[in-house]
This record gives structure tokens, C-alpha cells and sequence, in this order.
């Protein structure tokens, strides 16, 4: 059976992905495992982008010590399989919505940590010379039907008026000529900054930037038991034992079952799978009319995204099995292909020489928390946006473990809400799955 965080107690012993990425790379020697007992100032569980890149402003920016504990292979998790999709997401909730419940102020702080995200990931490969293959700028937004053109009209002209950034709005025709003959568009929102990179070349990418800090980083390293022992945390592992003052958990979706009540039930992890075709043709080219590399992502609830890369393959992404145990069932790829063919008839025959999934995590509040209380903090819950914001949220971790003042926004003030009835939650999700596919589909 494939992984799955609410019936698998740890995430470890998994497989490098499966993946078109891990086609791109060459994979590294494992790092050598947490062994005997160690101390440390700040102790990170997981290594991904949140957590090298709290280690890497901890040590660049505050001198601070701390070690980064992998329970398998950097980039096994969601930082080495997702679709690389640089863009300023505010999970499910929209701006208007935001301004309703917390004001325009707030709604603006929120606007302006997104942005900042994105500008922190592209100033991080700049200065760091990662290769990791970064795409031209701009973010498409797809209205997939007459109601969400409307929708997303009314959403372009709120940012453009209330928010300061460039949001343009295009019709199909605009969208056709200068973009993409896209037969399930309605319109597009088009934002100037969000761009595709290879996760994985950019995970691997910030790895060797917090190596260059000499910050200890283990391998192979899982976290069984997470003790609390007077002034101090002991993180047990298999070999060994990390002994540290504060504890940053950064595992996202992949974080044990039960680890801390920080963190248990406070999200639900869903379950995306990607496709990626073979190299279009020149006549599949023009009959898609793609002449974009920007990335893509609809309106529906059950969103779909895709992007031409590099060597004019399409990736096409969206929501896979609800449990990791049909992870692996073909029909998943074939509904993601069956929709891209919808989306680009021409590619209705078109071979998938990729298919492979990952674990997000989901928020109650349909938010990401970045939240740190005494000496212990995560950021959880980025509902399928972390690779930007988990630069973010990272710098705001490291901030507030160096004893500065976070931004008085609901990202950093409030933790994660629980999920309530949490050991339904898949039949909760199975519900909404129906729920929404009808949504999509008839209104």
C-alpha cells in the first residue's frame, strides 16, 4: 500500500518519486543518519522547503544553531513531486472574502505576504545560482464556466482597484490569440508574477545552500517519539537522539499521525496526481495553440493546472484517490487525461509517459498557519500553494524564533484550527469530493 498519512504512523522507509523531476536529476548519496545523542539549539523536523530554508535563515540571518531532521531523502515529499507552481495562493478563500471578515488592512497585509513569497523564491535561485529551470513569468487563472467568468471578472477588478498589482482580465478571445485554445475557457485572470520551476532542482537546490552553512542535516532520520523533558525537547530516532530548546515541525502533510497537539488533527491531507504527456509535436502545438510556458489553474472546486515545460511536454495536475491505498489505481490518470483532452481535443491520443502523486495538507479555514508559541512552531496547512510561501513562512519562523515581531495578520496570529469529528474526515472529504464535482459540472 502506498503512504497515507492517517492510517501510516511515519513516513518514512518511502521511495524517491516516481516522477518526471526525479528524471531530470541525478539522485544524490543519502546524508548519514541522526546517530547518538545530540544537541542543538533549534531542532527541524522535515526536509523540505519549510524546513531547510528555516535552517538556512536561521544560520544566514540570526547565527542561530540548528540541525534538520529527514525522514527520508530530501526531496521525497511534496517539495520534490509537486507541479512547481511559483505563485502567490491565499488557499481557498478569495481577497473579497478576506476583506469581509478581517477589512481591507488586513486583506492587504495578507495580499502583500503572498507577493512577497514569490519575489523571496526567485531572489533565493537569483542569488544562489540554483538551476532549476524557471519559466517565463505570469499566471493564468481559467474560468471554467459562464458563472465563474463573472466570478473571476469581479475578482480581477477587486485586486486591481483595492490591492495595487497588475490583474488583467482576459476574454476567450484574448486568452485564445495570445495564450492557449483552451475549449473549456471561459476567460482568464492574469496575474504578472507566479512562474514554473522544477521543485525538485529547487529543493535539492536550497539542500546544497544550508550544506554550504555547515547546518548539520540527517537523512533517514524519522522522528519517533517527541518528548518534553522540563526546559528541553527530546526528537528520537532510530539511531539516535536530538536534545534541543525549541522544535520547529515542517513535515506539512507528511508529519507523523500523532506527533504533537500542536499539530495532530489540524489537517487533512488530500492527495493530487500529475500527469506528464510526451513532447508535443509542432502540429499538436498549433492545434492546442499553446504559446505560453506560464503556469495555469482553473475555478473549479476540484481545480485542475497544468503548464507547457521546457521541452513542450504537458504537465496536467489535479485531485487523486481520497486514500493512499488506491494511489496507484490508472483510472486517476485516466480522468486527468480524459480532462486535459477536454481542455486540448488534439491531445485526446497523446502518450503519458508520467504519472505520479503527492500529499498536500489542507487547513480547516482554508488558510496556511505559520505559528510559533514558546518553543515550538510549524507552518502547515499551504492547500497545494507552498512552494512559494513556504519561503515565507520560513523567514517568519526564523523571525520569530530570533525574537522579532511577526506581522499582526491571522497567517501568523491564530493556529490551526482542529478538525472536528477528526477520525471522519475522510468521510468528510469523500462527501465534499461528490459535493463538488456536481458544483463543477452543473453550475
Amino acid at each position: 500500500m502506498s503512504y497515507d498519512p492517517l492510517l501510516n504512523d511515519f513516513p518514512d522507509r518511502q521511495p524517491w518519486p516516481d516522477s518526471y523531476w526525479a528524471t531530470t536529476v541525478t539522485r544524490p548519496e543519502s546524508l548519514p543518519a541522526l546517530n547518538g545523542r545530540r544537541q542543538t539549539d533549534v531542532a527541524i523536523v522535515g526536509g523540505g522547503f519549510t524546513g531547510l530554508l528555516t535552517a538556512y535563515y536561521l544560520a544566514s540571518e540570526f547565527n542561530i544553531e540548528a540541525r534538520v531532521l529527514e525522514a527520508n531523502q530530501v526531496g521525497f515529499g511534496a517539495s520534490g513531486r509537486n507541479a512547481g507552481f511559483v505563485l502567490k495562493g491565499s488557499g481557498r478563500m478569495g481577497y473579497s472574502q478576506m476583506a469581509k471578515k478581517w477589512g481591507m488592512e488586513t486583506t492587504r497585509g495578507i495580499y502583500d505576504e503572498f507577493s512577497q513569497a514569490v519575489r523571496r523564491v526567485e531572489q533565493l535561485i537569483k542569488q544562489h545560482d540554483i538551476a532549476c529551470d524557471p519559466q517565463p513569468k505570469g499566471y493564468l487563472k481559467i474560468a471554467h464556466n459562464a458563472k465563474a467568468y463573472g466570478t473571476l471578472k469581479a475578482a480581477a477588478n477587486f485586486i486591481a482597484e483595492h490591492l495595487g498589482d497588475d490583474a488583467e482580465f482576459l476574454t476567450p478571445s484574448e486568452l485564445k490569440a495570445a495564450y492557449m485554445d483552451n475549449h473549456q475557457a471561459y476567460g482568464a485572470l492574469r496575474l504578472n508574477d507566479g512562474f514554473g520551476v522544477n521543485p525538485l532542482k529547487l529543493c535539492l537546490g536550497y539542500k546544497r545552500v544550508v550544506q554550504s552553512l555547515s547546518v548539520p542535516l540527517h537523512e533517514e532520520s524519522c522522528v519517533r517519539a517527541w518528548l518534553k523533558e522540563g526546559a528541553h525537547h527530546r526528537l528520537v530516532t532510530d539511531k539516535g537522539e536530538l536534545i534541543a530548546r525549541r522544535v520547529v515541525s515542517a513535515g506539512n502533510a507528511y508529519t507523523p499521525k500523532h506527533f504533537n497537539a500542536a499539530v495532530d488533527s489540524r489537517y487533512l491531507p488530500i492527495l493530487s496526481n500529475i500527469i506528464v504527456t510526451a513532447p508535443l509535436s509542432e502540429a499538436q502545438l498549433a492545434a492546442t495553440g499553446l504559446k505560453t510556458h506560464q503556469v495555469v489553474m482553473d475555478t473549479r472546486r476540484l481545480k485542475y493546472y497544468y503548464r507547457l515545460l521546457g521541452d513542450n511536454r504537458l504537465l496536467f495536475g489535479g485531485r487523486g484517490a481520497i486514500s493512499g491505498k488506491d494511489a496507484r489505481d490508472p483510472r486517476y490518470g485516466e480522468r486527468l487525461k480524459s480532462a486535459m483532452a477536454d481542455c486540448f481535443p488534439a491531445l485526446t491520443d497523446i502518450a503519458i509517459d508520467h504519472n505520479w502523486t503527492g500529499w498536500i495538507a489542507a487547513a480547516l479555514d482554508d488558510m496556511p498557519h505559520v505559528y510559533s508559541k514558546g518553543d515550538m512552531g510549524y507552518s502547515l496547512g499551504y492547500c497545494g500553494a507552498g512552494v512559494a510561501f513556504s519561503a515565507q513562512a520560513a523567514y517568519r519562523l526564523a523571525q520569530h524564533i530570533a525574537g522579532e515581531r511577526l506581522p499582526d495578520l491571522p497567517l501568523y496570529r491564530t493556529p490551526l484550527p482542529k478538525f472536528p469529528f477528526a477520525r471522519l474526515r475522510r468521510l468528510g472529504q469523500s462527501a465534499y469530493y461528490q459535493y463538488a464535482w456536481l458544483r463543477d459540472r452543473y453550475s
